[in-house]
């Protein structure tokens, strides 16, 4: 069963999936290589939210419960306890290695790993990590607060 999930990248399309989950209930742990990007995601997450409070999606009692569940973080230490992770750096393969060869010792070997990719094989990704078999592509749709659409990706090896 998965209770927290792990987002890599605050970005746009990172702080969206948390934005996400935390509203569907789950806890995030957000995470980014600087605390800067980190704060500027999780102001930019407060700032969609407080627009669906101001378009009646959302009331305030639910957003603040819904921030509460994040947690913002420089380095994957926290991960350690995380049923899920997603990925979701900038689109380059070389990149996105380094975060999984860098993330995946903190993590349970339970735990299943995601990249949001658009482009880059799932295959590939799956094979620089210990864990091909828990690895899979979850494309979400930007704005993802709006856009309730995803594309699941197997690998070769996606059990």
């Amino acid at each position: 069963m998965i209770h927290k999930i792990g987002v890599i990248g605050a970005g746009q399309m990172g702080g969206g999936i948390a934005h996400v989950f935390a509203q569907s209930g789950f806890e995030v742990r957000l995470a980014d290589v600087h605390q800067d990007a980190v704060d500027k995601g999780i102001a930019a997450i407060r700032k969609n939210m407080e627009r669906q409070v101001a378009r009646n999606k959302l009331n305030e009692a639910e957003k603040e419960v819904a921030l509460s569940r994040i947690f913002g973080q420089v380095g994957y230490e926290k991960f350690s306890d995380c049923d899920f992770v997603i990925e979701a750096a900038t689109e380059n393969e070389d990149i996105k290695n380094q975060i999984f060869k860098d993330l995946i010792p903190h993590l349970p070997p339970a735990s299943i790993v995601a990249s949001n990719t658009s482009s880059i094989s799932i295959t590939r990704l799956a094979a620089a990590t210990d864990r091909p078999d828990r690895f899979m592509g979850v494309h979400f749709m930007n704005p993802v607060p709006v856009m309730h659409l995803v594309e699941l990706i197997r690998g070769i090896a996606t059990s």
